[in-house]
């Protein structure tokens, strides 16, 4: 007898303040959960459905279960002090309860509180994402370069390009989460996105704290932000956030680009030896990705940002995985640094989108 899953998993869990159980069926590389009614499950059909081991974990002992070849159990106990935990999902250092009522809201979630499969990879961006803001957050309110926000000062976020903004919501609600006070504007042209995510904060009753504008990024009459983010602001839209936040002096800066145009267009003359990478359409393609996310962390340094160019989460959720983090420090660049600059761009004959918007070299 072969079962039909190579491994099932069960656990107890609280969903909606009812108790429930969590099924886990994995085959390969895919896992599927479900939570069922205990009155239900039918814990016989999985035991004699052909598997050869099976470990129950109480609080005070576990039991583990070898069926022989022969078919006959061999049963072993062992004292343990383990803690039960019915929390709804137990993945490592997870930064988002899937059950959170804005994950349902915005479509990544289900009713049952679990992650849709067509979603998981936005829901590890955003909270991967989460993950590099807190340390950075926390950082400059120690340093004493932004100061701890409260509820009469809280602190003033802006998501350019923020689309369905699953960000937006995620930021405003782990920062809430964690006695951060803030308030948050999402930035999108598209009307319809505004009229979306307006009524989605509504149905949260977060207006207070979260609103939305349909206006292009370069065009916003907002006036200032502690916190400048995006998350794939497609092409340019990446340059309109940074030179906002250049210019109103954001605090700190995280953005994650998305697909990177301009500078592919504008290289047309290859100058030797470059020509033995970028003679190859596809090398040329991460060769001037690399190029234009190393010039905007380039100009950011030169108006006064610390930044640095990170992978924020695994290729196998996006292949747009980087992250440019800028602080400000007003500190000025050391001598030479504008001249790498200049060396580069003459070199490739190119000006970046980047510049274009700030007036800049």
């Amino acid at each position: 007898m072969h079962p039909d899953f190579d491994k099932i998993e069960l656990r107890p869990i609280k969903l909606h303040g009812v108790t429930k159980l969590q099924l886990i069926t994995i085959k390969s590389t895919k896992s599927t959960t479900t939570n069922v009614d205990f009155a239900s499950f039918d814990a016989l059909q999985i035991l004699t459905s052909g598997y050869a081991n099976c470990l129950i974990e109480a609080v005070d002992r576990t039991f583990t279960v070898r069926f022989t070849k022969k078919g006959q159990p061999q049963v072993f106990e062992e004292t343990k002090n383990l803690k039960q935990d019915f929390s709804h999902d137990r993945l490592k250092s997870r930064l988002l309860d899937p059950n959170s009522d804005f994950l349902f809201n915005v479509g990544i979630s289900n009713r049952n509180g679990i992650i849709k499969p067509s979603m998981n990879n936005k829901y590890r961006q955003i909270e991967e994402f989460l993950r590099v803001l807190m340390p950075t957050l926390n950082a400059e309110i120690r340093s004493g370069r932004l100061s701890g926000p409260t509820k009469d000062a809280p602190l003033r976020i802006v998501d350019h390009g923020c689309g369905n903004a699953y960000l937006t919501f995620a930021v405003n609600h782990y920062l809430s989460e964690n006695d951060l006070p803030n308030t948050i504007v999402g930035i999108d042209q598209r009307e319809e996105s505004r009229a979306r995510n307006t009524a989605i904060a509504d149905d949260l009753a977060i207006l207070d704290a979260v609103s939305f504008r349909a206006e292009k990024i370069a065009d916003s009459d907002l006036d200032a932000a502690d916190l400048a983010i995006a998350l794939h602001a497609c092409d340019t839209a990446t340059d309109d956030a940074i030179a906002w936040s250049i210019n109103h002096h954001a605090k700190i800066l995280m953005v994650s680009p998305c697909c990177h145009h301009d500078l592919q267009t504008q290289i047309r003359i290859v100058p030797d030896p470059w020509s033995v990478i970028l003679k190859h359409g596809i090398l040329k393609e991460r060769f001037v990705d690399v190029l234009t996310d190393s010039l905007r962390a380039q100009i950011l340094k030169l108006h006064g940002y610390k930044c640095d160019v990170i992978e924020f989460v695994g290729d196998e959720h996006t292949p747009r995985n980087s992250m440019i983090r800028a602080i400000a420090t007003g500190a000025k660049p050391e001598p030479g640094e504008l001249d790498k600059y200049r060396e580069i761009t003459e070199l490739f004959s190119i000006r970046p989108k980047l510049a274009e918007l700030l007036n800049f070299a």
